[in-house]
């Protein structure tokens, strides 16, 4: 795991930059977007729970020198503290983005852990936070330099209509899950679960 952490810090902190960018309206020409469809799939997820290290924070904050999110993937680096969460159910990454305010342009709670099979024993600093169940839909990046691919992942999360079961978005949790297909920070292919709200046609 922390082979996976230090080829996954570096570009991770490029990629929060890029997202920030990306929901920025000023910044759309950064890049230009995919033209191909990612296919999301939408699916009925069981809830879990995730121990990790947890900030309140928002896209604008993270868009300033002040944004929290970096400094906490490099605490979580550097302290090596996925060694430290109990129980853990895989040897997965999970940035999990829960309790929003409002949508993307409110504060969220920003937690950087592991799920975990309990919630008995919290190591001290850390949180302890259910992802609750529901419908989600799964964007699953290219294959890539993790900081180009992740960018366009959101990119095409963002575009995706409200009027469309996968972009119907509820705000209740969303979380990245940076995987063993993490492990290259060059060839990376990393899964993005987005809570969507449940439409007639897909009851």
């Amino acid at each position: 795991m922390t082979d996976l952490l230090d080829s996954l810090i570096k570009p991770t902190l490029i990629v929060r930059l890029a997202l920030v960018l990306a929901l920025a309206p000023a910044t759309t020409q950064v890049t230009a977007p995919r033209t191909e469809p990612m296919n999301p799939k939408v699916v009925d997820e069981s809830g879990f729970t995730v121990i990790g290290i947890e900030s309140r924070t928002s896209n604008a904050r993270e868009a300033t020198p002040d944004g929290v999110i970096p400094k906490q993937w490099a605490r979580f680096m550097q302290e090596n503290l996925v060694a430290e969460i109990p129980n853990k159910s895989d040897s997965s990454v999970l940035a999990v983005y829960c309790d929003y305010a409002s949508n993307k342009d409110g504060e969220y709670n920003y937690i950087l852990g592991a799920r975990v099979s309990s919630a008995t024993v919290v190591p001290a600093g850390m949180v302890a936070s259910k992802v609750p169940a529901g419908r989600y839909a799964i964007f699953t990046s290219d294959r890539g330099p993790v900081a180009k691919v992740v960018f366009e992942a959101w990119q095409k999360i963002w575009s995706v209509p409200k009027s469309s079961p996968e972009g119907d978005r509820a705000y209740r949790a969303d979380y990245e899950v940076y995987d063993e297909r993490a492990a290259n920070p060059q060839d990376t292919q990393v899964d993005v679960h987005v809570s969507v709200n449940r439409h007639r046609s897909h009851q």
